[in-house]
């Protein structure tokens, strides 16, 4: 099967009557903001709704996104305790979701100024597992970052203390290393924000990172994996991910027959592709285009926007003024929330 495109649908716009749309399968909730954590009541809303309104960060077009045919949802997010109070409501309109829940440790640097403290994100860690399921709660430590004091083997002691409390509530563990030099604004971000001793990571501290990580999680068992990035590391055990990941959509959500025929799985492709049910996949032709090389995540529409995620990490790409993630931050307070995220 290959993709070609979401289908267009025909959605009643309160404010400028009926407009074209896309209705994806898979929404992405976000790569370009923690909807979770800021967002998750006009999340709601929007869901209420059966739509939303996404805005094109490089040629400001608008893109009417439906929620008709949405059967997974992808939240990214560094704390998702607000979105909590409102998982019985997804459960309830019976859509699939997962976390990819980012839990770094770089409180003494301040390099993620707004996350709340890292004990505060470990026991929400736990909490959202205790009620979706571990395998439902991915731990991210992302970006891998150095600097004259932020060594490899700080990065490994900073791993290993909160994979010690949260390894229990967890399947797998992602990384990625800091990709600074092509980024010309997180440069600009970390100088300004007091980083400015970062460095880049060699082949050497790759390796010592990997062995570091394969020789913790012997007492821990987890899968561990790299996000958008070209090298192997699998002599430490260490796979290549998929965020936006097929393979786990069907293990977890494969009583979906929607989702299944999207991904081209099911009962009927047995025999055509001469597998068993533990085995099959997609047929690979559903890779995100729109994202870099490396990156193995299956299509999905992000419905975030950049320039307003108030965790202002001095590492993100996603924000490049923090004047203006603020100024758009408190109209979203003041109840511009839609003129924000968009409608």
């Amino acid at each position: 099967m290959t993709f070609r495109g979401w289908e267009k649908v025909t959605i009643n716009n309160t404010a400028e009557g009926l407009v074209e749309g896309i209705a994806p399968v898979i929404i992405s909730a976000s790569r370009s903001t923690d909807i979770p954590a800021f967002y998750s009541g006009w999340f709601i809303k929007r869901l209420r709704a059966g739509y939303t309104k996404w805005t094109n960060p490089f040629n400001r077009r608008n893109q009417y996104v439906s929620f008709k045919n949405t059967r997974a949802i992808i939240f990214w997010t560094k704390n998702a305790r607000p979105m909590l109070p409102h998982l019985p409501e997804i459960n309830q309109r019976d859509i699939n979701y997962y976390f990819t829940f980012t839990l770094n440790d770089y409180e003494e640097e301040g390099l993620e100024p707004n996350v709340p403290k890292i004990g505060e994100r470990i026991e929400t860690f736990k909490e959202l597992s205790s009620l979706i399921g571990k395998e439902k709660v991915i731990w991210r430590f992302d970006p891998l970052i150095l600097s004259d004091k932020l060594t490899v083997p700080v990065l490994l002691d900073r791993i290993s203390k909160v994979g010690k409390q949260i390894h229990p509530y967890t399947k797998k563990l992602v990384i990625s290393f800091a990709d600074i030099s092509i980024y010309a604004k997180v440069k600009r971000n970390l100088k300004s924000g007091g980083f400015s001793d970062y460095r880049e990571f060699d082949q050497d501290g790759i390796m010592e990172i990997a062995a570091g990580l394969e020789e913790i999680n012997r007492s821990w068992g987890l899968e561990i994996a790299t996000c958008a990035e070209e090298v192997d590391l699998s002599k430490f055990g260490i796979k290549k991910n998929k965020c936006v990941d097929d393979a786990l959509i069907i293990k977890l959500f494969n009583h979906d027959q929607k989702l299944m025929d999207f991904l081209g799985y099911g009962q009927s492709h047995q025999d055509l592709f001469g597998a068993t049910s533990s085995e099959r996949e997609t047929t690979g032709n559903l890779k995100d285009k729109g994202q870099r090389k490396p990156c193995g995540c299956i299509v999905s529409k992000d419905i975030g926007q950049y320039n307003t995620c108030m965790h202002l990490c001095v590492y993100c790409y996603a924000n490049y003024s923090k004047k203006l993630v603020e100024k758009n931050y408190k109209r979203s307070r003041d109840g511009n929330f839609e003129s924000i995220l968009c409608d």
